[in-house]
């Protein structure tokens, strides 16, 4: 089967447990405020690819992310292509190596199901935390999304959830504890990331030829991240 890619990345750091080969789709169906990389929004391009072929590339770089690591695979919205993304999931169990998926939740159903019983992690962007800052700042249903995680719970996939945290809009106590009580709440959680917003995206939109709508926005510092979430921090060891 074949599917539209963005990008390869062979030994990501941050994308799931140990070395990663991060594989980003095209296709995204939110709109981000602070959205670093509009240009996997459309669907109908980037490079198509196959599974089979996918799978081999995958194989030559083995040796770097042995048995601690593995593949993920991220977007924009990998949902948005989920019978690419069972399909390679499925060969590499066949290669037993640990599959993820790093996604937004917010293409759920049947097909997601599917998706999930070849993933051996879910690493969730919970981006906001009520309906209505989702639908303002993701032109999306958070709805969706609270579904999606809950989905993850019933099939005891282990989870990760992250947040990003951005100055002006959610760099408050009220919202980061808000965050952490409804990521606790999911009994599949094992780790909760804190992001800090940057705006270092800004020459990419640029050349787009598209507004970045935070482009004022100052970055986030690591103390004023630390100064917001350290009396939070419920990740597990």
């Amino acid at each position: 089967m074949k599917g539209r890619v963005h990008s390869l990345q062979s030994m990501g750091a941050v994308d799931g447990p140990g070395v990663r080969f991060v594989i980003f789709l095209q296709g995204c169906p939110l709109r981000c405020v602070y959205c670093h990389n509009p240009e996997t929004w459309p669907l109908g391009v980037g490079k198509e690819m196959d599974t089979g072929g996918l799978v081999q590339k995958i194989l030559r770089y083995r040796s770097y992310f042995g048995k601690n690591g593995g593949v993920t695979v991220s977007g924009g919205e990998p949902l948005m292509q989920p019978k690419f993304v069972t399909e390679l999931f499925q060969k590499l169990h066949e290669e037993k190596i640990h599959t993820a998926l790093d996604t937004s939740g917010i293409v759920g159903g049947r097909e997601a199901e599917v998706v999930l019983r070849h993933t051996d992690l879910a690493i969730v962007d919970l981006k906001f935390t009520n309906a209505e800052d989702y639908r303002e700042y993701c032109k999306g249903d958070y709805h969706a999304v609270k579904e999606f995680l809950a989905l993850t719970e019933r099939m005891d996939i282990p989870l990760w959830i992250r947040h990003v945290v951005i100055p002006g809009i959610n760099d408050n106590i009220r919202d980061i504890k808000e965050l952490q009580k409804q990521a606790v709440a999911y009994g599949n959680l094992e780790k909760l990331e804190w992001l800090p917003f940057h705006n270092m995206c800004k020459e990419k939109y640029q050349e787009l030829g598209m507004i970045f709508p935070l482009e004022k926005t100052p970055a986030l510092s690591k103390e004023k991240l630390r100064a917001l979430t350290e009396t939070s921090d419920i990740s597990p060891a």
